[in-house]
C-alpha cells in the first residue's frame, strides 16, 4: 500500500511538467543539432582543430585533445586536464560540432582561470554521488516502515536530504554550462572560423543544449517536492 502511494498517488502529477520539459529539450537538441550539422564551415576546420586553437590561444597548449567513444560524449576532464571529443565532433567541420567542441574547450578555460562555480561543482561530485546512491533506498525503507517505527520519519528525511544534494548539484551546474558557452562564443566570434550567420547557428545549438540542464533541474526540484509531500502524508497516516 505504501509503495502504491509512491507510484500511483496524485503527487505523480507534480513531476509531469518537468518530464514534458525534458522531452521538449531533448527534441530541441536533436532537431537543432541535426539542422546545423548540414552547415559546413568555409574554413573546413574540424571540431578538434577549433578546440586546439582555443586552447593554444589561451596558453593551454599542454592540454591534449583526444577522441572518446560515444555519441555526444564530449567532455573536459579537470582531474586529468584533458579535453575529450566524440569521433563525430573531433572530425566534423560543421556549425553544430564546432559549437560543441568550443563549449568543451570553454570548460578547460574555466579550469585554467579558476572559475569558482566549476571548482565548487568538482568538489561536490563525490558527495553528490554518495547522496544520489543513498537517497532512494533510505526514502523507500522509511516509507516501508511508516507506521511501524518512529525511526521511519528520520529515514525518509535522510533520503530527502540526500536527494537534495543531487538537485543542488544540478543548480550549480547551470552557471558552469552557460558560462562555458559564453566563453566559446566569444572565442569563435571574430576568429574567422565561421560566418556571422553560422555563429548564430552555434549559439542556437548551445542554447538548445543548455535547456537540457534547465529541464534536469526542473525535474529534480519537482521530484524533491513530491518526496516531501509523500513523506508528510506517510507521517500523518502514522500519527492516526
Amino acid at each position: 500500500m505504501l509503495f502504491g502511494w509512491f507510484w500511483f498517488d496524485w503527487t505523480i502529477l507534480i513531476v509531469i511538467p518537468g518530464f514534458l520539459l525534458t522531452l521538449w529539450a531533448q527534441f530541441k537538441v536533436k532537431s537543432t543539432f541535426s539542422r546545423y550539422t548540414r552547415d559546413l564551415l568555409p574554413t573546413y576546420m574540424t571540431g578538434a582543430a577549433v578546440a586546439r586553437r582555443m586552447l593554444d590561444a589561451n596558453g593551454l597548449s599542454h592540454i591534449p585533445v583526444e577522441i572518446v567513444r560515444g555519441h555526444l560524449s564530449d567532455h573536459y576532464d579537470p582531474r586529468r586536464k584533458v579535453l575529450r571529443l566524440s569521433e563525430a565532433v573531433y572530425h566534423g567541420n560543421n556549425v553544430a560540432v564546432v559549437g560543441v567542441a568550443a563549449h568543451e574547450a570553454g570548460h578547460a578555460l574555466q579550469d585554467a582561470h579558476g572559475y569558482v562555480p566549476l571548482r565548487f561543482r568538482i568538489a561536490l561530485v563525490p558527495v553528490c554521488n554518495l547522496g544520489s546512491n543513498l537517497a532512494m533506498p533510505l526514502f523507500f525503507i522509511g516509507l516501508l516502515m511508516a507506521g511501524l517505527s518512529t525511526f521511519a520519519d528520520w529515514l525518509m528525511l535522510a533520503g530527502i536530504a540526500a536527494f537534495s544534494l543531487s538537485v543542488f548539484f544540478q543548480l550549480v551546474t547551470l552557471p558552469v554550462e552557460f558560462n562555458a558557452s559564453r566563453r566559446a562564443l566569444r572565442c569563435l566570434e571574430g576568429s574567422g572560423t565561421m560566418t556571422n550567420e553560422q555563429l548564430r547557428g552555434s549559439r542556437k545549438v548551445l542554447s538548445a543544449a543548455a535547456m537540457t540542464y534547465v529541464a534536469a533541474l526542473a525535474v529534480g526540484l519537482l521530484s524533491l517536492l513530491r518526496l516531501l509531500l509523500i513523506a508528510m502524508s506517510a507521517s500523518s497516516r502514522e500519527r492516526r
